[in-house]
């Protein structure tokens, strides 16, 4: 099983940027794609981005453009730099693992991110 662990989070501008990180430990060899969601206050969980082990990725379109995924495989973090922050980025944001054979990870505690106007 993979363990993760978000930091990062904090208060925001609209406009600013923030940068979340995350370090994943255990099974680490068995993950081939690493992602952050956010879960808004009434909303449902929804995925952010996603980096495969090579390096492709998928965005959600509310983020293209705006946000950027990074990953460090030696050293099994993953990080997401967000730019032109908006109020609607608020939230908690996760990491998580997509691991071959297990699928994702058990959710961690997240980070919180507040944006103000």
């Amino acid at each position: 099983q993979v363990q993760l662990v978000e930091s990062g989070g904090g208060l925001g501008q609209a406009g600013g940027s923030l940068r979340l990180s995350c370090a994943a430990s255990g099974s680490t060899f068995r993950i081939r794609a690493m992602a952050w969601f956010r879960q808004a206050p009434g909303k449902q969980r929804e995925l952010v981005e996603r980096i495969s082990n090579g390096g492709s990725t998928n965005y959600a379109d509310s983020v293209k453009g705006r946000f950027t995924i990074s990953r460090d495989n030696t050293k099994n973090t993953v990080h997401l730099q967000m730019n032109s922050l908006k109020p609607e980025d608020t939230g908690v944001y996760y990491c998580n693992a997509d691991s071959l054979g297990t699928g994702w990870s058990p959710w961690g505690q997240g980070t919180q991110v507040t944006v103000s106007p």
